[in-house]
């Protein structure tokens, strides 16, 4: 618990959850390929995708909202941490970070997942990546919140200890 908001790091698939909001690591044009992505994509329905690109493309430090399709999640909010050429950084991940929460608020959610953004085809070291997370988010919590619970899911062990880690040191 950190202010009154349950944060957990959970070694899993992110599509399965039941909350309100899954984060979509996404491109600027929100096309939905690989990783993360593609497991929403394949897990809820192409829908998630079709509706995601009619509103794109978008910048990083947007994000945008689309229904779930067959996701037990009510929303998926789509937050960009690359262009089309796969590169990512620091800056990137911490805009798409702010931009997911930011919507979250808008949308007055209440659960919401995480997956490790800009780890997989972006390439970011996973401690890096845990840390800026974890961050922003707790800014985020300090500046006030309608959030009750948080998960950071990944599909990759180390990288969930890594976000264990990070959630442990917060005070």
């Amino acid at each position: 618990m950190f202010r009154g908001v349950q944060i957990e790091a959970l070694h899993g698939d992110i599509t399965k959850l039941e909350v309100d909001a899954i984060v979509n690591a996404a491109n600027t044009h929100l096309y939905m390929g690989g990783g993360v992505a593609g497991a929403i994509k394949r897990a809820g329905g192409k829908e998630i995708e079709e509706e995601a690109v009619k509103k794109g493309p978008i910048k990083i430090g947007e994000a945008v909202v689309t229904s779930a399709g067959k996701l037990k999640a009510k929303f998926v909010i789509h937050a960009p941490t690359m262009e089309l050429d796969f590169k990512t950084d620091e800056k990137k991940v911490r805009s798409a970070m702010i931009a997911a929460l930011k919507k979250a608020e808008e949308l007055g959610v209440q659960s919401i997942a995480f997956p490790a953004l800009g780890t997989g085809v972006g390439g970011l070291p996973k401690d890096l990546v845990a840390k800026i997370m974890v961050e922003e988010l707790k800014k985020h919590i300090e500046s006030g919140t309608k959030l009750k619970k948080v998960i950071f899911a990944d599909i990759n062990k180390e990288q969930v200890e890594f976000f264990k880690k990070e959630i442990e040191a917060l005070k």
